[in-house]
């Protein structure tokens, strides 16, 4: 797909939709990405996404048998393309690698690693989170003008794409948590009633007893009153 043409473009950002609009998991979304920015390039081509969030850079997603010391060394070092792409905001373009003395000591692990050229993007998902789109070639002189554009393309639509990705995932984490918080909460409310039942006493001093147990025992409150609940529903259930 080295001549890329106004169709082909926008048959490759359908595909790229389709794949990432349905998706609420960002992991499974970049694997998606990285499969279809490699295909932007004839032959033997690999892909990397470097995201750099709170704990600094780290990969993403990759295409299997990109060797993860050529993506390391970059981050380590703060040198290389996927780095500069992140840091400039620029098409970070190197189409014949044995000619190019930018990175030295990257450069030479590249070629030694059979990577002959690379192109680098960055992407924007969010305020919290940015990164680069990196495609490697086994070939010099696969970067087109029109390969260029697309991966720029495709780095600025993956964007938005993951940034309503990486909002439904945080909204379904938000929503598990909030379930969990409930049925810890039914648990609870169920335990205090077991144990004003069996003591006489308030709800207040019932939560009291529960609370200096779970202290005692080194345990979640919400552990020992999911206990009680299970000793109380045993003895209740006719062997």
């Amino acid at each position: 797909m080295t001549d890329l043409h106004t169709v082909e473009i926008a048959a490759v950002l359908r595909q790229l939709t389709a794949r990432l609009i349905a998706s609420d998991d960002l992991d499974e979304a970049l694997e998606d990405l990285v499969e279809t920015a490699a295909d932007l390039v004839d032959g033997a081509s690999w892909c990397a996404v470097t995201l750099v969030r709170s704990g600094g850079p780290s990969t993403a997603a990759a295409s299997s048998g990109l060797p993860d010391s050529l993506l390391d060394m970059q981050y380590d070092s703060g040198s290389g393309p996927s780095m500069e792409a992140i840091r400039t905001r620029d098409l970070i373009l190197a189409d014949d690698l044995a000619a190019d003395d930018r990175w030295p000591q990257w450069r030479t692990r590249a070629l030694a690693a059979g990577v002959k050229a690379v192109l680098a993007v960055a992407v924007d998902i969010d305020e919290q989170v940015i990164g680069a789109l990196t495609v490697y070639s086994a070939e010099p002189g696969r970067f087109t003008t029109d390969v260029g554009l697309a991966a720029m393309l495709v780095a600025e639509h993956a964007g938005l794409l993951l940034s309503a990705v990486l909002d439904r995932g945080r909204r379904a984490g938000a929503h598990a948590e909030l379930r969990e918080a409930l049925v810890d909460g039914e648990t609870v409310n169920r335990a205090v009633g077991i144990m004003m039942v069996q003591r006489a006493c308030s709800a207040n001093a019932a939560l009291d007893v529960l609370r200096s147990t779970a202290q005692r025992l080194d345990l979640p409150l919400t552990t020992v009153a999911a206990r009680l609940v299970q000793t109380v529903e045993r003895r209740a259930t006719p062997d």
